[in-house]
């Protein structure tokens, strides 16, 4: 059993402790941004010329799995293919996820104005040859039976009602296929699709109604949402303690925000933390996980995380793209309340 299964039985039995909340590094941009999601390769005194190539950016994934501090590794199918063959995941306790869809407000490539207009929904995966390399029940090395599925809200009937129909057809998919998932509830990506101070709970009330009536046996793994502030995650998590809510990581930040997004997601009800760039544009991605952990487990504030890290870096040598002052500052607004 992998390491974020016997985490999530815990939360599901009331046992929750903090070390059992669970990080996930979200390494699926390649279904997004593209290219650019590999992250510039950077050297020690901060500077940088490129970005990383596919095979570096897969060097990078298998790095942070090999540490064994995150419980869940979120990648495309094509790069789980490649690790599998690696031999990652062999025994590692690093459960490997891939991104199921791919809806069009992700589509943020160069140039790309797609992501102006409301979210329409897409899948590039196949489930069947997801399950197992070479093509579902036709044999050949197991890949994972997790996958992540994305939807947006937008208050906008059309563009809602056609995301909920290839939500439900995904549900079905996932039932042939012996496939589980957990949902991401991106806030609206238009402008002005619901008034700011009642967005959050527009989000919150959008998730449940469309978890109402599903089963236990449809229903997601846990939630990946983005963090809309105290009292919004408060009401959601303290709902229906059987659905296990988690945030995304959303921009870089600073180093400070990143660390107070996983102390405050973790007071305020969040069980699971999903982040990408917070991890990927670090300094150091190691030093940056190893600190996130510490943080969620209790074991330092997130004050003293940003401190610790910027030690890390300079006992490493490796140029810090900010000061220690300005990495101690929260810039982030719903982390600011």
């Amino acid at each position: 059993m992998y390491r974020s299964d016997q985490k999530l039985a815990r939360i599901r039995s009331g046992k929750y402790k903090k070390s059992d909340f669970i990080i996930a590094d979200a390494k699926d941009g390649d279904m997004g941004p593209s290219l650019t999601s590999s992250a510039p390769k950077r050297a020690k005194d901060g500077s940088w010329t490129r970005y990383h190539t596919r095979e570096e950016f897969l060097d990078n994934i298998q790095a942070i799995i090999e540490q064994d501090i995150v419980d869940i590794m979120l990648v495309s199918a094509s790069n789980l293919e490649k690790l599998t063959d690696r031999g990652v995941f062999k025994k590692s306790k690093v459960k490997p996820a891939i991104r199921a869809n791919d809806t069009t407000d992700i589509w943020v490539m160069r140039g790309a104005t797609y992501s102006s207009s409301a979210s329409k929904p897409f899948r590039s995966a196949s489930l069947a040859h997801a399950m197992t390399a070479g093509g579902g029940r036709r044999g050949g090395k197991p890949l994972t039976n997790l996958g992540l599925y994305s939807i947006t809200f937008n208050n906008h009937l059309e563009a809602d009602h056609a995301s909920l129909e290839a939500f439900r057809d995904f549900r079905n998919d996932c039932q042939d296929n012996d496939f589980t998932y957990f949902l991401e509830v991106f806030n609206p990506n238009i402008k002005n699709a619901v008034a700011p101070e009642v967005m959050p709970h527009y989000v919150n009330d959008c998730i449940l109604r469309c978890l109402a009536g599903l089963t236990k046996a449809e229903r997601p793994e846990f939630l990946k949402i983005a963090y809309n502030g105290p009292k919004a995650l408060e009401e959601l998590a303290s709902f229906d303690p059987s659905l296990t809510v988690g945030v995304l990581g959303g921009g870089a930040g600073t180093t400070r925000d990143c660390f107070e997004l996983i102390y405050q997601a973790e007071k305020y009800g969040a069980r699971v933390a999903l982040f990408g760039r917070k991890i990927n544009l670090a300094e150091s991605p190691l030093a940056m996980v190893k600190f996130m952990r510490a943080v969620a487990s209790g074991d330092v504030k997130p004050e003293e995380a940003v401190r610790a890290y910027h030690a890390l870096l300079k006992k490493e040598k490796i140029t810090s793209t900010r000061s220690l002052e300005d990495d101690l500052l929260i810039t982030e607004a719903t982390l600011k309340g």
